[in-house]
């Protein structure tokens, strides 16, 4: 059993910076893919980026490639998403996931544990 706890969402204007935590309980949380994924009212909730147990493999939705970056450190059991260059369409709540495997890894269904979201807000 894993439960995450999200932290670190708020208000920013245009072209700033958040920085996600997600924190887990949990001894096996090194053994999990560890996810972000975001959800706009009224929208499906998307795949944002995935990180392997082990950190070396990072994957990102193209709308965020190259201004958000995933990281974790499994001696604090902890996934990060530092997000840069915000923009309005940015905006949405945000969950961390934990799933078993990398296959499939853009998709909430491959995840088995969810936190209960933080939001974010982009002014323009």
């Amino acid at each position: 059993q894993v439960q995450l706890v999200e932290s670190g969402g708020g208000l920013v204007q245009a072209g700033g910076s958040l920085r996600l935590s997600c924190a887990a309980s949990g001894r096996t949380f090194s053994s999990y893919v560890m996810g972000w994924f975001r959800q706009a009212p009224g929208k499906e909730r998307e795949f944002v980026a995935a990180i392997s147990w082990s950190g070396v493999s990072t994957y990102y939705a193209d709308s965020v490639k190259g201004r958000f970056t995933i990281s974790r450190e499994n001696a604090k059991n902890t996934v990060y998403l530092q997000m840069n260059s915000l923009k309005p369409e940015d905006t949405a709540v945000y969950y961390c996931a934990a799933g078993p495997s990398r296959a499939g890894y853009s998709s909430p269904s491959r995840y088995d544990y969810w936190g209960q979201g933080t939001q974010v807000t982009v002014s323009p």
